[in-house]
């Protein structure tokens, strides 16, 4: 059976998550994205700050030898918060969860946070599954949809 394991982000990396965020599925369903995921020198400065920023923990979902995904704990809105990106065509495996479960046994900080379109069924149960719970709402405009798109705010202890 294939593993699934995280591994530290490669610059070589970065093409990848560019391609997998290319697919207009996926940008729909994470909502919240880049104002125009097609801008290629957008993208890369945006992930040489990520890259550079010691803070961001950050890594590549690794399954079946393949690079399906990128997970990271990082600062929003001055909380801790994760978030995660996987190649639609590895979606309703539960490799999501599995990589989620692998990050937060790494990260020991709590509480973390999480945000989630509230449509993003897939999503939300990746993160209730963890432990995370809907401690709020908010709303804001999401380049992936290009409206104001409501979203959950989930905490875990």
């Amino acid at each position: 059976m294939p593993e699934l394991y995280l591994r530290p982000l490669e610059e070589a990396d970065l093409a990848s998550f560019f391609a997998q965020q290319q697919d207009p599925v996926a940008i729909h369903m994470a909502a919240f994205t880049a104002k125009d995921p097609s801008d290629y020198a957008a993208f890369h400065a945006h992930w040489q700050k990520i890259m550079a920023d010691s803070s961001i923990i950050k890594r590549a979902i690794i399954w079946d030898n393949q690079l399906i995904g990128q997970i990271a704990q990082f600062e929003q809105f001055g909380e801790p918060e994760v978030t995660y990106w996987l190649d639609r065509h590895f979606w309703g495996q539960g490799l999501a969860s599995q990589a989620l479960h692998l990050l937060l046994n790494e990260i020991k900080l709590r509480p973390l946070f999480a945000r989630v379109a509230q449509d993003n069924h897939g999503s939300l149960k990746v993160l209730t599954k963890a432990g995370f719970q809907i401690i709020g709402e908010d709303s804001g405009f999401a380049n992936g949809r290009g409206c104001d798109v409501a979203e959950y705010v989930l905490r875990l202890d």
